[in-house]
């Protein structure tokens, strides 16, 4: 970590002196939930069907903040809204208390990133807190990502409630001189209700048509403060994580300006872009995925989180550790969190290739901690 970087305020700050100063709702939020679990570890959950993320939702989960998932690898993917996969992990993330990151990388112009962002089948933003963007298309996509966010945000905590009756009125609840109902004239105009349907007799010539069943619709916009993924998930599924609240209902972007693979292309000039933009829009971007802190700037305060780290097997020399054969190079958690300055861990084949996961989990959390509490105390 370079000199500017180790004199930074907010490498020294404890998560939760951070969480007071945090202007982002999301960010104060995750960084409370890491001071309220002692834990700064992300799960990269890169497993190819669903019910195999579920379950390692809930086995994890207790050690994990993030949550972080690829849906478009996940075979058997259930894209329903309220009973849906999306919706059962944000069961699981209240249950154990972590957040939802969608490692989507978005990386195309502002309109069709704000399409995949919200709409499609998957529709993200519904269920994921947090997603990312590779800035290589430039600023106006991270823009277009936080003015869709905001839009969603401006309508999403509010549902539509229909309701139908169908019943037969008594005599005196109709007019017998056939003028419209008093009742009728207060209904409102934005959602007109359709025409009773009515039952004719023919009888005799100039009897009157006598009604015998109405079909009343109704609609009515409803506020819902809760900001939950649906309300259809399986009783005893709605649990909620002891200590904290529920995560606000604003999104979380984390601007992809660095990377742990070996030659990669984002050059400083790239990363300087990045940190500009997180600046542009800091009441969306809430931070990095980086190989270190990125605050620089006095009013920075944006959380950096690192992939590509690995510990070597219990007992070992953290200093062993090697990359894997493919590009990816690794690092331990003493060198990312103490040295570095980063924030947040992010672990996948350490964990998931593990004889013990959950174990293992919690190996890499104490860790992690232990390199936090180094570095701030």
């Amino acid at each position: 970590m370079c000199a500017s970087q180790e004199r930074h305020p907010t490498v020294r700050a404890t998560f939760g002196q951070r969480a007071a100063k945090a202007t982002h709702p999301l960010a104060n939020y995750l960084l409370r939930l890491m001071e309220l679990k002692q834990s700064n570890l992300c799960l990269s959950a890169d497993v190819t069907n669903a019910r195999e993320l579920l379950s390692l939702a809930d086995a994890i989960g207790p050690s994990i903040v993030i949550f972080k998932t690829h849906y478009d690898l996940v075979a058997g993917w259930d894209y329903h809204p309220k009973t849906g996969t999306g919706a059962r992990l944000g069961a699981l993330a209240r249950k154990h208390g972590f957040l939802i990151f969608e490692d989507r990388k978005f990386g195309d112009i502002g309109h069709t990133v704000q399409l995949q962002y919200t709409a499609g089948t998957a529709r993200i933003i519904d269920w994921a807190h947090i997603v990312n963007i590779n800035m290589i298309p430039g600023k106006p996509a991270v823009k277009a990502l936080a003015d869709a966010a905001k839009h969603w945000r401006s309508r999403v905590n509010y549902e539509v409630n229909t309701s139908v009756t169908v019943g037969t009125p008594v005599s005196d609840s109709f007019n017998e001189n056939g003028d419209d109902d008093e009742e009728a004239d207060k209904v409102g105009a934005m959602h007109p209700l359709p025409p009773p349907t009515q039952h004719h007799e023919t009888g005799a010539a100039g009897r009157k048509g006598s009604i015998v069943s109405i079909t009343t619709l109704t609609q009515s916009f409803e506020p819902v403060d809760s900001p939950r993924f649906g309300n259809a998930i399986a009783e005893g599924d709605e649990l909620l994580y002891p200590g904290i609240e529920e995560p606000p209902w604003e999104r979380g972007l984390l601007i992809l300006a660095q990377m742990s693979s070996a030659g990669n292309y984002m050059t400083p000039e790239y990363t300087r872009a990045c940190q500009e933009a997180a600046r542009e829009h800091k009441d969306f971007v809430m931070g990095f995925i980086a190989q270190g802190t990125l605050n620089t700037e006095p009013n920075d305060d944006f959380i950096s989180m690192t992939p590509g780290v690995q510990l070597p097997p219990e007992g070992a020399e953290e200093d062993v550790v090697m990359g894997d054969g493919q590009g990816q190079q690794y690092n331990t958690p003493s060198k990312l969190v103490s040295e570095a300055g980063s924030d947040i861990i992010i672990v996948g084949r350490g964990i998931l290739k593990a004889g013990a996961p959950r174990a293992e989990a919690e190996r890499y959390r104490r860790r992690a901690w232990k390199a936090y509490l180094a570095r701030t105390g």
